[in-house]
């Protein structure tokens, strides 16, 4: 069973152009191209929003974070580790799924666990179109994933 290392971002918080960086897809690959700090593009990027940034509130994140450990129970994915963010989350798994089912499903489910829990309005978009989604090919790469989430975001964050 594949480990996939999962990211993705709440809406406008992590735009192109960002001055810490973004990357680019390119084709239908997983490939991406880094992007530098573009001032003049994230601007563009702003003006393109059709809502605030969702900046993720310690009930929120509860809520997420909750919503993923059942979503995988559920699925049978065993969650590694586990970080959400106020502006990201950061998701260490082992899913008999491709990673794109992996990703999009958390998100869903996130999401409708967000809504259900009354926290977000019904037309509001949580998450920025893509994430990312990277094959762990060894158990070294396991264990860095799973330090970097547990121990590389920064301090613990309160819930609400």
């Amino acid at each position: 069973m594949p480990t996939y290392f999962v990211t993705f971002t709440s809406y406008g918080t992590w735009l192109h152009g960002d001055e810490r960086g973004s990357h680019d897809r390119k084709g239908t690959t997983e490939r991406t191209a880094r992007l530098a700090p573009d001032p003049a593009l994230e601007a563009q990027m702003r003006l393109r929003m059709k809502h605030a940034p969702i900046t993720l509130s310690g009930s929120m994140r509860k809520v997420v974070r909750e919503s993923i450990a059942e979503h995988c129970d559920y699925r049978g994915w065993r969650v590694l580790e586990l970080n959400v963010r106020t502006n990201h989350v950061h998701l260490v798994v082992r899913a008999d799924a491709a990673g794109s089912r992996v990703l999009n499903s958390i998100k869903a489910r996130a999401t409708r666990s967000l809504r259900e829990a009354q926290l977000l309005e019904a037309d509001r978009p949580v998450w920025t179109e893509r994430g990312s989604c990277r094959v762990m090919k060894t158990a070294e790469d396991v264990a860095s994933a799973c330090d970097y989430v547990r121990n590389g975001q920064g301090a613990d964050l309160p819930d609400d």
